[in-house]
């Protein structure tokens, strides 16, 4: 039970120093002419993966017994969005935000398909809480996610698209 609140503790520093770097990205982007699209759903998106931690957190099973091959799942996953965010550099944000005058970056897993972290996210909202033995918690922000994805992904393609002309 121990290593199932350190596992959580460790993915929730993660998202926080993500956050960190994400917000001073943005900062840059948008002092060189970037836009923000889709601020009106990214409070649902910080919701989510806040109430996807603590949820884990609060329903770790009394007698669990961690599922590392599903733990080294995570892990492969945390390593292909280290590659995406490293891929994207000081264009990587969690926010939308587009600069017009600026090339579509298409190096790293962006050569293959076109939102790679979207396809890690959707991993690890199944895997971790697999791993954790909480189905019911994997199950439930499967579904949130793949509502607020929707939503982000519409704008986030019609940004693109303007890019792409």
């Amino acid at each position: 039970m121990i290593a199932a609140y350190v596992i959580i503790a460790l993915v929730a520093l993660q998202r926080l120093i993500e956050l960190a770097y994400a917000r001073s990205n943005a900062r840059y982007l948008l002092a060189n002419g970037g836009v923000e699209l889709g601020a009106r759903h990214y409070p649902l998106l910080i919701l989510l993966h806040t109430g996807w931690l603590a949820a884990m957190a609060l329903f770790v099973p009394r007698n669990l017994l961690v599922n590392w091959w599903l733990i080294g799942v995570f892990v492969l996953l945390q390593l292909a969005r280290i590659w995406a965010i490293r891929s994207l550099g000081p264009y990587w944000t969690t926010r939308i935000i587009s600069v017009p005058a600026v090339a579509l970056v298409r190096r790293g897993p962006y050569r293959f398909v076109r939102h790679p972290n979207y396809i890690v996210v959707v991993g690890e909202i199944a895997i971790l809480p697999l791993a954790l033995g909480e189905p019911i918690v994997a199950l439930v922000f499967t579904l949130l996610n793949a509502g607020v994805l929707a939503i982000r992904l519409r704008v986030e393609e019609q940004a693109l698209a303007q890019r792409e002309l």
